[in-house]
């Protein structure tokens, strides 16, 4: 009876300690229990809905170029765009592309829309440098007897862009990243990936080279910092247009990139005995030591009884 009466006791033990911790708790930021909920900013948070071709316009309309066409190419290649949608996708990069002086991409995006809309027009209320560069493309797009409007009789193969993202990276180490390439009819010509600190601002640019069909690039150690990275690889054809994406500008891959340790020790105590909560790196370990009733010793066997319930609760 005595026996069982001490497992009662500790029981209740446990359930006190547990209560308490809740308490002592639930006011500390970053501490959950159960399901993690996810928090705009911060891994795990699902991508907002947003309507990619108006926020293209908006940066295009605010100078911001290359964030405009990064947020258009992630646009371009959602496959459920209408007809219209594409139109006005393709007008945009075109703007874009002529106002960065970047011909190539932009000659590709007014070859992209004219496929679509062979008769399109600019209306006449548009700078006279973007009309008369799409006559220039439309008249040398004619001479070519308007490729790309006949369909093939065998629509091109799928390509896919594989890659698996790393969960976790402490702060300042470089982060090599490699994607796996699917293409069979051998249209990408170049893989670039796009990173940056947090998840605001403009993407960084650079070059992925491909190898033996993997393309592999290198987030510097610098823009690794709490309490995320954010990034995605794009693949492009011989003109320069997106034409597959692992993650977007609306919807990129996330890197956690947790906090240094801070060492704090957070007494507290319950039922006249201390538990000591200390924090370590990327979570919170609890430890506590608590007696149970009718013995004066802090050890185990007749004359009392010791038992530690030890929590570890992580972000």
């Amino acid at each position: 009876m005595l026996g069982q009466a001490k497992g009662w006791i500790r029981l209740g033990a446990i359930v006190m300690i547990a209560c308490s911790l809740h308490v002592a708790l639930v006011a500390l930021p970053g501490v959950s229990f159960g399901v993690a909920m996810a928090q705009p900013g911060k891994p795990g948070a699902p991508p907002q809905q947003q309507d990619l071709v108006a926020r293209g316009q908006a940066l295009f309309e605010d100078q911001q170029y290359e964030e405009s066409v990064q947020t258009l190419s992630a646009a371009l290649l959602r496959p459920s765009n209408t007809k219209a949608q594409k139109i006005e996708i393709y007008r945009l990069l075109a703007l874009n592309y002529i106002t960065l002086n970047r011909k190539e991409e932009a000659e590709s995006a007014v070859r992209g829309l004219l496929v679509i809309e062979p008769e399109y027009q600019l209306p006449p209320s548009e700078s006279p440098r973007f009309r008369d560069f799409f006559t220039a493309v439309r008249s040398k797009w004619e001479g070519e007897g308007r490729p790309g409007i006949v369909k093939e009789t065998e629509p091109p193969k799928p390509i896919t862009l594989r890659h698996s993202s790393p969960s976790q990276v402490e702060p300042g180490a470089t982060v090599e990243l490699s994607t796996r390439l699917e293409d069979p009819d051998h249209r990408i010509t170049q893989v670039r990936l796009y990173y940056r600190t947090g998840s605001k601002g403009k993407f960084e640019e650079i070059d992925a080279p491909i190898d033996a069909g993997r393309a592999r690039a290198t987030i510097p150690g610098t823009s690794v910092k709490p309490p995320l990275v954010e990034y995605y690889f794009q693949g492009f054809d011989k003109g320069g247009l997106p034409v597959v994406s692992r993650g977007d500008a609306s919807a990129p891959l996330r890197i956690a990139v947790p906090e240094p340790s801070k060492g704090w020790v957070l007494p507290v105590a319950i039922g006249g005995g201390v538990l000591a909560a200390a924090a370590v790196v990327g979570g919170l370990a609890l430890a506590g030591v608590f007696k149970g009733s009718g013995g004066a010793g802090p050890g185990p066997g007749p004359g009392g009884g010791r038992s530690t319930v030890s929590v570890s609760i992580t972000e």
